[in-house]
C-alpha cells in the first residue's frame, strides 16, 4: 500500500516536470533567431558595404589626395577643397546648383501639389490626365533631353509656338546663349519630375481623413482654408519624403544638362555633378573631383538634415 501510494504520488509529479522542461526548451528556442533571418539581414548588408559604405569611405580619403588615376595617390590634405575657394569654375558651378535646387525643386512641389489638388477627386476622364502627367517619369533623362533638344531648334517646336502666339521677338538660341541654357535645361527637368512629386502627393492625399473635412467645412472654412490648415499638415510625412527626393535629384542631376549643353556654353549650365564628371573623366584630377562629390554629399546632408531637425522641433 506504501509503494502503491508513493509511486502514485511520483506519477503526476513527473509529467510536470517533463512538461517544464519542454516550456523552457520551447521558450529557448522561439527566444533564438533563426539562421534564415541573418542570412537575409546580413548577406544584403554585406552587398551594400561592398558596393556603398567601402567606395563611399574610399570617396573621402581620395578627397584628400591628388590622385589622376594611374599613379600612386599623394595626400594633399585639405588642398583640393582650399583650391576650390579660387576656382572661378567651382564658384559658377554652385552658384548654378543652388539656382537648381531652388527653381527646379521649387517649381516641383508647386507643380506636382497643385497638380495632385486638382486631380485628386475621381472623376470621368481623371485618370487620362494623371497618366499624361505621369508619361514623361517612364522616358530616361537622356530620352527627355534628346526631345527636348528638338523642340529648341531653330525653328523648332518652342519658336513655331512664339511666333505663332505673337511673341516672335522672345524667339532665340536657347541652349547656345548663356544667359538663357541653364533655365532652358531646367525646363524639361519639371516636365519629367512635375508628374513624379504629383504621384507622391497624390498617396498622401488618400490618407487624409475625410472627417477633417467636413469638420472645416461645417466650422466655414473656405476651400483655400481648408487646404492651408487641413491638407497641408496632414502632409507633413509625404512632405519629408518630397524634399529628400528633390533635394537629391537636384544635386546629382547630371543626364539631362550633360546630353542638352555639357555645362556650356562657357560653363554657364555647369552644375556641380557635371563639374565633378568633366574633372574626374575629362582633366583626369580624379582627387579634385573627389572633393566635389564630398561637397556635394555635404550640400544635400545639410539640407536634409536641417528640415528634419526643424520637423523634429515642431512635432515636439
Amino acid at each position: 500500500m506504501t509503494s502503491a501510494l508513493t509511486e502514485t504520488a511520483r506519477g503526476p509529479s513527473a509529467p510536470r516536470a517533463g512538461g517544464g522542461a519542454s516550456r523552457r526548451a520551447k521558450r529557448s528556442a522561439t527566444g533564438r533567431v533563426s539562421p534564415l533571418i541573418l542570412v537575409f539581414v546580413f548577406v544584403p548588408f554585406a552587398v551594400e558595404a561592398v558596393w556603398v559604405f567601402w567606395p563611399a569611405v574610399q570617396g573621402f580619403w581620395l578627397a584628400l589626395t591628388n590622385w589622376d588615376g594611374l599613379s600612386a595617390p599623394t595626400f594633399v590634405g585639405f588642398g583640393n577643397f582650399s583650391d576650390m575657394a579660387s576656382d572661378p569654375i567651382f564658384r559658377t558651378a554652385l552658384k548654378n546648383t543652388a539656382i537648381w535646387l531652388v527653381l527646379f525643386g521649387g517649381l516641383s512641389v508647386i507643380g506636382g501639389f497643385g497638380m495632385a489638388l486638382l486631380l485628386q477627386r475621381e472623376r470621368r476622364g481623371v485618370g487620362i490626365y494623371r497618366a499624361a502627367l505621369f508619361t514623361p517619369v517612364v522616358f530616361s533623362l537622356v530620352v527627355t533631353a534628346l526631345i527636348w533638344r528638338v523642340f529648341y531648334q531653330p525653328d523648332g517646336l518652342v519658336d513655331t509656338i512664339l511666333r505663332t502666339i505673337g511673341l516672335g521677338d522672345f524667339v532665340q538660341p536657347w541652349l547656345a546663349d548663356p544667359d538663357t541654357a541653364l533655365y532652358a535645361v531646367i525646363v524639361p527637368a519639371l516636365w519629367r519630375q512635375i508628374g513624379y512629386v504629383m504621384v507622391l502627393y497624390l498617396a498622401g492625399l488618400k490618407a487624409v481623413d475625410p472627417a477633417l473635412y467636413e469638420a472645416a467645412k461645417v466650422d466655414g472654412a473656405s476651400a483655400w482654408q481648408r487646404t492651408l490648415y487641413v491638407t497641408i499638415p496632414q502632409l507633413k510625412g509625404v512632405n519629408s519624403v518630397v524634399l529628400s527626393v528633390i533635394v537629391i535629384d537636384s544635386l546629382r542631376s547630371f543626364d539631362i544638362v550633360w546630353s542638352m549643353t555639357k555645362g556650356g556654353p562657357y560653363h554657364s549650365s555647369e552644375l556641380l555633378s557635371t563639374y565633378m564628371y568633366s574633372t574626374a573623366f575629362q582633366s583626369t584630377q580624379l582627387g579634385y573631383a573627389s572633393a566635389l562629390a564630398v561637397v556635394i554629399f555635404l550640400l544635400a546632408l545639410a539640407v536634409i538634415l536641417g528640415y528634419l531637425i526643424r520637423a523634429f522641433r515642431e512635432e515636439t
